[in-house]
């Protein structure tokens, strides 16, 4: 008998679908990479949930792939009213490996963000 080396994680969407979340694969997490990698810091709020709902489609696709349920990670309109932010940091924690709302993350990020700023300004 095979054994998985990855967990499942059920979680349930604000809209009451349940979703399987599991890591990427390769071929994804790639496209996820590319994507996390190529953002320009947000300028607004909204800018923000855009970015972060487009990294939460590309874990969605890659668990949805194959169900019944594959159509929707495509249907931009579904995700907005199916992610709430927290729903999102757990698809992305889960299916990419990173936890965005780590406290240690968040600080790290805020002190690049003022080191950028005094370089800016020498």
């Amino acid at each position: 008998m095979a054994s998985t080396v990855y967990t499942v994680e059920d979680i349930t969407l604000q809209d009451g679908t349940e979703v399987s979340l599991k890591r990427l694969n390769i071929t994804n997490q790639r496209k996820f990479m590319k994507m996390f990698n190529d953002m320009e810091p947000p300028v607004s709020q909204d800018e923000a949930y855009d970015q972060m709902t487009d990294l939460a489609q590309i874990c969605l696709r890659g668990v949805l792939k194959n169900t019944k349920l594959e159509e929707k990670a495509e249907d931009r309109e579904w995700m907005e009213d199916a992610l709430d932010e927290p729903t999102i940091y757990k698809i992305i924690e889960v299916c990419a490996g990173m936890k965005l709302n780590d406290p240690n993350l968040l600080a790290a990020a805020a002190a690049a963000m003022a080191q950028q700023e005094m370089d800016g300004t020498n």
